[in-house]
């Protein structure tokens, strides 16, 4: 077996392909954990999980809470020093990579610093040879029955938004900062571009977020998005809506953004935060038989499997949905499926997101709008956070649950959560929605009083049918 991409994908497949057997070879060019752990997920989570502490701090003084004042008249304040936030994000990604690297060592599996190219020959017996440049500047050759593709994405770079490293960034350059910017713009207000720009403005940066729809976070909730919009401008930030960005130029102390309507935004900063790209150049996909998209994504079935014999794909290069955890599901699907174990197909109807904006965002299963088009037969509640006690006591003031049911069987098929750490909140209507039980089912369940998962009970028992 040869895994090319050490990411969530290639990694989790590893593990499991070592577990039933087989002989396994990584091959990765960045480090383990790939992009997700080194310059995406782990370092933006841990970004935002600073950032998450001073929100916390809003309701302070609702909740009796002071500061001590400073010398010099200093309130005492909380704020973030940028220099040790990131280098704690670099760290943190550092570790949780070398994490990685020690757990498959341990089972077995051999890594190769390098990138990897499949050939586009098949021997007799059916296998493949992958052709490996290290990291050192060695050519070597691998036979393997099975190949794993996990390349990932690389950030999307706009001809007129060349990023620098220094004033104009993607988000996998975030990190380089030492000092919270005099002024951020960020270009984009999907998932990416939302959770930087709260994040910032968290830490205390004035950010005016650019987007180029009539909300942000177009693809989600319609009332989660409205949401966070409201969150943001009570928050002070600057949200254009209906704006596109045609051009971001560097100019002397910082960047100007100008938009299609003729409108320039100065700034310190700018993030361009307009999605990703699949890492599929340059691996001999179509020579080895592999179908790719026009946008350069890996087609695959829902066993992983591309149209190529005894090759597969995980993760972002697949385009199926950009998440960790259907990734690493793919990756571990492709091994189950190769290698003969008990496997059931990737199941997107039951794969729950979350956004780590504060409050997060946290969705599972179908819409609200799948319900009111009438594509699907539900009913729908909404209950406001504030109704719960454990919120007011934790001077929570915004956020909701909302839960869909099948109006013929009651069976739970979705749910959203807006309220802090939604993340963890989500986990029972996920089970829920997984298991296929009914809103009496999960209303009947014991829940701590007090709670903020009462309210999923509480949502479940309004929809129960007499």
């Amino acid at each position: 077996m040869v895994i090319i991409g050490g990411g969530p994908g290639g990694y989790e497949a590893a593990l499991v392909a070592q577990q039933l057997g087989a002989h396994v070879h990584v091959v990765e060019r960045q480090g383990m954990g790939g992009s997700a752990v080194l310059t995406d997920v782990v370092p933006s989570k841990t970004l935002i999980a600073t950032a998450e502490w001073l929100t916390v701090t809003e309701q302070a003084g609702e909740l009796g809470i002071g500061a001590d004042g400073g010398p010099d008249g200093d309130p005492g304040t909380l704020r973030a020093d940028m220099d040790t936030v990131d280098r704690r994000v670099v760290r943190l990604a550092a570790k949780q990579s070398k994490d990685i690297r020690t757990r498959l060592e341990r089972e077995g599996v051999t890594i190769i610093s390098g990138t990897g190219r499949i050939d586009a020959e098949i021997s007799a017996q059916g296998s493949r040879r992958i052709f490996v440049t290290t990291t050192a500047g060695e050519e070597l050759e691998l036979e393997t029955d099975i190949v794993l593709v996990a390349t990932g994405a690389t950030p999307r770079v706009l001809p007129s938004a060349q990023p620098d490293g220094e004033r104009i960034l993607t988000w996998a350059q975030m990190y380089n900062l030492t000092e919270i910017p005099e002024h951020l713009v960020v270009v984009g207000s999907g998932v990416t571009g939302a959770e930087f720009a709260g994040a910032y403005n968290a830490l205390g940066a004035p950010v005016t977020l650019v987007s180029s729809r009539d909300r942000v976070l177009p693809g989600e909730d319609e009332h989660a998005a409205e949401l966070i919009e409201a969150v943001f401008r009570r928050r002070g930030m600057t949200v254009l809506s209906r704006s596109r960005a045609a051009a971001v130029r560097r100019v002397d102390h910082g960047v100007e953004v100008e938009l299609t309507d003729g409108r320039v935004v100065t700034a310190s900063h700018c993030l361009v935060a307009v999605g990703g790209v699949p890492a599929t150049d340059g691996i001999g996909l179509t020579e080895a038989g592999v179908e790719v998209s026009d946008s350069g994504h890996i087609k695959v079935d829902r066993v992983s499997r591309t149209r190529a014999f005894r090759v597969y794909a995980a993760g972002d290069c697949t385009g199926v949905l950009p998440l960790a955890s259907v990734a690493a599901m793919q990756g571990r699907i492709a091994m189950w499926h190769a290698l003969g174990d008990a496997v059931s197909p990737l199941d997107l109807d039951t794969v729950a997101a979350n956004i780590f904006t504060a409050p997060e965002i946290a969705t599972i299963g179908v819409t609200q709008k799948q319900i009111e088009s009438g594509e699907i037969d539900g009913a729908i509640t909404r209950l406001p956070i504030t109704r719960n006690p454990r919120a007011k006591m934790l001077g929570i003031k915004e956020g909701f649950v909302k839960l869909f049911s099948d109006r013929s069987t009651g069976t739970v098929i979705g749910g959203v959560v807006v309220a802090p750490r939604a993340s963890e909140l989500i986990y029972p209507i996920t089970i829920a929605v997984t298991q296929r039980l009914t809103v009496d089912q999960l209303a009947n369940v014991f829940t701590i009083y007090p709670s903020l998962t009462g309210s999923i009970a509480e949502a479940a028992r309004t929809l129960h049918r007499a």
